[in-house]
């Protein structure tokens, strides 16, 4: 009695890892490892006896699986960065015109501050001449000494010193009558040892004019003292002047002829010209 064997299905023996591992993509997404898809196939594959097991076409069937699993993969990979280029590829666009935009918005804006610079500038200007042909009539009084008898009576001490240095304009009739008169700054600083000066606002300017031209040209003085005559400007103004001091001095050493005209200018004048 003939025993017939029968033919034994394989086994297959799976590997000892966990169905369905996977692995990252450059971005992110999971897709399945090589391993496992070849662990699919093999069970995939058609089931043949153990003496057809490696015959040419259930290889060659195998293989083409594969590569189709393969392919699908890096296809999917592959559509992923493009995917992901492509959002790239717009926000650094949007990027780029944004930073444009800002750009032509810092330029508009760089051109609008200067012209507001500029307006400043402009009506600054105008400011301080108004403020300057308000006092147009002012002289400015230096070094006048602070006593109680001569502050109490400044307008007829502003006579003295016209009667003392110019009275030739006396003597043409000329009106040197003053509205007003005032030290500033109007409180006494105990910390200076320096006068305040006088403010004097005359009535008529063109006498104002000839008593400020005699103290250009000689030493103004009162009782004996030195002063000084000037014209009465803004702050600001007086400001620009006192820059000029040192090459003015430096000038005058040099037997040159400086003078500041109106508002702030420097004029020097050489001997014979």
């Amino acid at each position: 009695m003939t025993n017939s064997t029968e033919a034994q299905k394989p086994q297959n023996t799976k590997k000892n890892k966990k169905k369905g591992a996977t692995l990252d993509t450059f971005y992110g997404a999971k897709i399945q490892n090589t391993e496992q898809i070849e662990e699919d196939i093999q069970e995939n594959s058609p089931k043949s006896s153990k003496g057809n097991r490696n015959s040419p076409q259930t290889h060659e069937e195998f293989e083409s699986e594969r590569t189709k699993k393969m392919e699908a993969l890096w296809e999917e990979k592959w559509e992923m960065m493009q995917k992901k280029f492509t959002h790239l590829q717009n926000q650094f666009d949007q990027t780029v015109k944004e930073n444009q935009a800002l750009k032509q918005e810092l330029i508009k804006q760089s051109q609008n501050t200067k012209k507001l610079e500029e307006n400043i500038k402009y009506l600054t200007d105008k400011v301080i001449d108004l403020e300057n042909r308000g006092r147009r009539e002012n002289l400015r009084i230096i070094g006048l000494p602070e006593k109680p008898e001569i502050n109490t009576k400044l307008d007829m001490v502003i006579q003295d010193i016209i009667k003392e240095n110019c009275p030739e304009i006396l003597e043409q009739g000329g009106n040197t009558s003053t509205d007003r008169a005032h030290r500033t700054p109007s409180t006494l600083n105990p910390q200076k040892t320096t006068p305040r000066n006088v403010i004097a606002k005359f009535q008529s300017y063109q006498t104002k004019e000839k008593i400020l031209q005699e103290a250009r040209k000689r030493q103004f003085r009162y009782k004996g003292m030195p002063i000084r005559v000037t014209q009465d400007l803004a702050s600001s103004t007086l400001n620009d002047r006192k820059a000029w001091n040192m090459i003015f001095r430096k000038a005058r050493e040099l037997g040159l002829q400086p003078r500041i005209s109106y508002p702030a200018k420097l004029t020097i004048y050489f001997p014979g010209k």
